[in-house]
């Protein structure tokens, strides 16, 4: 009974890592569902965003890549007591985040900003992402280079 408690997964997440902890995988679910909640439209949770980040990181980066963004992680988890917070706190924590970022040197690319890339990749190369919020044809018609936005309606993924 004591080594199944082990294999439990963390409340707020819905798939199984792979490489990340369950408390890496916690923070990167909470973080990226911060950054795109679900709303009337599906939040990065319901796209898997979380999976890809992990599938991104683990496969698609270097490995002293893959090193920067587990350091970042820890210690944002760390620093921050993310684990112990509320999710409006956790929330609170992210735009604070977010927003030192912002101000800061492009260059540091600070765990706030590695997730947001990633969340976004992910979300909008995802098939909620591309087709229930981005505009999605299969085979688009002809090519109008010039046409005003408020014709089209949303961007396209296509």
């Amino acid at each position: 009974m004591g080594i199944l408690k082990g294999c439990q997964a963390k409340p707020g997440i819905d798939w199984t890592p792979e490489f990340f902890t369950a408390d890496q995988a916690f923070v990167v679910t909470a973080v990226a569902e911060i950054i795109i909640p679900k709303t009337d439209t599906p939040g990065a949770k319901e796209a898997g965003v979380p999976a890809f980040i992990e599938e991104m990181v683990y496969k698609a980066y270097k490995q002293a890549d893959r090193e920067k963004f587990i350091a970042a992680l820890d210690e944002f988890t760390n620093f921050s007591g993310f684990l112990k917070l509320g999710s409006e706190k956790q929330k609170e924590y992210v735009l604070e985040a977010h927003q030192k970022a912002i101000e800061e040197k492009p260059e540091q690319r600070p765990f706030v900003m590695m997730m947001k890339e990633l969340t976004m990749l992910g979300f909008f190369s995802s098939k909620p992402g591309a087709t229930e919020v981005l505009r999605y044809e299969a085979v688009p018609g002809y090519y109008n280079g010039c046409m005003p936005l408020s014709e089209v309606g949303k961007t396209w993924a296509t």
